[in-house]
């Protein structure tokens, strides 16, 4: 016979059960973001007031157009984990079901709006 402590039962585990894969994909998105915003931010603000053509120009090469689609994924994708964490913290009933679906969805309109415009940009 197994002799398990509560401890042992709840070590690694959240409330829900998934705590730690919570945890652990939030503090790896938050580094990739760490690296990609600045990243972005250089250059888009390179794109930032130059002309039509000349912005077609810049997001239609390979590294501009990848580094935009990886931080719209990644950063919404964290924004809906924190968004539902936030969510299940302080809402209960129904207003955390929809307030959770509600979330989710906004960040994968987002997604694939932005994913859509930069395809539409890079072709």
């Amino acid at each position: 016979m197994r002799y398990l402590t509560d401890r042992k039962r709840a070590v690694g585990k959240g409330a829900a059960g998934t705590g730690t894969e919570h945890h652990w994909f939030m503090t790896v998105t938050a580094v990739g973001l760490a690296f990609l915003v600045p990243a972005f931010l250089f250059v888009f603000g390179r794109a930032l007031g130059q002309g039509h053509e000349e912005v077609l120009a810049i997001f239609s090469r390979p590294f501009p157009a990848i580094l935009t689609g990886l931080t719209l994924v990644v950063g919404m994708r964290h924004f809906a984990k924190g968004a539902q964490m936030m969510i299940e913290d302080y809402a209960h009933g129904t207003a955390r079901k929809v307030g959770i679906i509600a979330a989710i969805m906004l960040s994968y309109a987002v997604m694939a709006s932005g994913l859509y415009a930069l395809v539409k940009i890079a072709l």
